[in-house]
C-alpha cells in the first residue's frame, strides 16, 4: 500500500519526533516518522536513560509546546563541579566548577528521564496528525520528482524529502554514501539511575578517572542517573558481578558524599 507525505523522517527518538512536530506546526507539512527501534515504539517508554536537555532545547521544546508536559520531572542542574584524580586518591580536588544559569533563574540544563519525553513527543505528534509508523525504511528511490521510501513492512511512501534521523550509525547515511570518520576507544559505558539518602541539591559532578569519564547527572528526588566509562573487558567484569561486588565498585567511584546509595 502506497501513501504521499511532504517528508518521511526515518528516526523516531529525539531529534526525529522534535523535527517531525517543528515541520508540522511551523509549516503545516505532511510527515511521517518511520520507528525502527522496536523500543521506541513501545508506549509507555521503558527507556531507563536520562537526558541533558540544555537551555536551547528547553526553548525548542517549550516552542513545540512539549515542555509543559514534562517540566515537572525534569531535574534543574544548579551547578556542576569537574574533578581529575586517581580511583585511589583519598580526595578528589575540584578543578573546574561553574552555576548552572544561562540567566537569572533559567539553569543552563535540565536533567530528563528519557521515557518521559519520549511519551510526550509521541503524544504531541499523534495529536498533531503526524503519521507514526513502527517499521524501518528497508530501502529507497530517489527520482527528479523526490523520494520513493518502501518500508519493511511493505508500505511505500512518496516524499519530497527523506531525512536520515536514525541514530550516529545511520544506515540511510550509509546507503547515500556520505561518509563518516571515527575509531574504537576499547571502551564500554556503564549506566545506571541509583537512589541515595541524601539531597543533590542539583549538583552535577563529573570524575575524570584514568578509565574515562564517571558522571553523576541529578534526577528528582534523591536520585541521579551515572554514566561510567570504563575499557571494555572492565566494564564486562564489574556488570557479570553480583549486587554486592557491583555496589562495591560503584561505591569506590560515587563516594559517600550523598550518603548510603
Amino acid at each position: 500500500m502506497s501513501a504521499q507525505r511532504s517528508i518521511v523522517i526515518a528516526g523516531g527518538a529525539f531529534a526525529g519526533l522534535a523535527l517531525a512536530l517543528a515541520l508540522r506546526q511551523g509549516l503545516g507539512a505532511e510527515v511521517a516518522v518511520v520507528v525502527a527501534d522496536p523500543a521506541l515504539a513501545v508506549r509507555p517508554s521503558r527507556d531507563g536513560r536520562a537526558t541533558a536537555i540544555v537551555a536551547a532545547c528547553r526553548r525548542l521544546f517549550e516552542a513545540l509546546g512539549v515542555w509543559g508536559d514534562i517540566a515537572s520531572t525534569a531535574q534543574p542542574i544548579s551547578d556542576m563541579v569537574v574533578t581529575d584524580s586517581r580511583l585511589e586518591d583519598a580526595t578528589r580536588p575540584a578543578f573546574l566548577t561553574f552555576a548552572g544559569h544561562v540567566e537569572p533563574g533559567e539553569p543552563f540544563a535540565h536533567m530528563v528521564e528519557n521515557r518521559h519525553l519520549i511519551d510526550a513527543l509521541v503524544t504531541r505528534a499523534e495529536a498533531h496528525g503526524i503519521d507514526l509508523r513502527a517499521t524501518a525504511v528497508a530501502s529507497y528511490d530517489a527520482n527528479p520528482d523526490g523520494v520513493d521510501v518502501e518500508l519493511a513492512d511493505g508500505g511505500i511512501i512518496g516524499a519530497s524529502l527523506l531525512v536520515a534521523a536514525d541514530g550516529a550509525r545511520s544506515k540511510l547515511r550509509e546507503r547515500a554514501g556520505i561518509a563518516a570518520h571515527g575509531w574504537e576507544y576499547d571502551q564500554s559505558g556503564i549506566v545506571v539511575t541509583v537512589g541515595h539518602e541524601r539531597d543533590h541539591h542539583g549538583r552535577a559532578a563529573e570524575h575524570f578517572l584514568p578509565a574515562g569519564p564517571f558522571a553523576i547527572l541529578p534526577l528528582t528526588g534523591n536520585r541521579s542517573s551515572l554514566v561510567w566509562t570504563e575499557q571494555r573487558a572492565e566494564a564486562a567484569r564489574i556488570v557479570a558481578l553480583g549486587e554486592a561486588g557491583f555496589l562495591a565498585e560503584l561505591e569506590r567511584r560515587f563516594g559517600l558524599h550523598l550518603g548510603a546509595i
